[in-house]
């Protein structure tokens, strides 16, 4: 198999020792989005259903205004829904990663001569 160099950026952002933000609860959030469920994204995602709430509740502690909102089971069963705010921090994040990874390209074209070749 042939493997060639390449730039793999992955922006965390720190609320002091916890990351509030980054690449995996982006995807968290989409796939709440897109499944209405926070057990339906962590399957999808090949997640525990555990492992997704503790990364909801970090982001919501972490943030201003909760990028998560929930409903309890019922005969229904409940569901999550990503807020505007959450919606609007998955933007800026994905804006702020574009502008990081474009920010550093050219540097790691020339980076990438010294990169050996199997």
């Amino acid at each position: 198999m042939t493997q060639s160099a390449h730039l793999s950026l992955k922006l965390r952002i720190y609320n002091d020792d916890e990351i509030a933000f980054g690449p995996g609860k982006a995807e968290l959030l989409q796939a709440i989005h897109a499944t209405g469920s926070i057990s339906k994204a962590a399957k999808q995602m090949n997640m525990s259903y555990r492992r997704a709430w503790q990364l909801v509740d970090t982001m919501n502690r972490n943030f201003i205004s909760p990028l998560v909102s929930t409903q309890t089971g019922g005969s229904h069963g409940g569901g999550a829904q990503v807020t505007a705010f959450g919606l609007e921090i998955v933007e800026k994040y994905q804006k702020m990663q574009a502008i990081a990874k474009q920010s550093i390209e050219g540097e790691m074209v020339a980076f990438f001569q010294f990169i050996q070749k199997y």
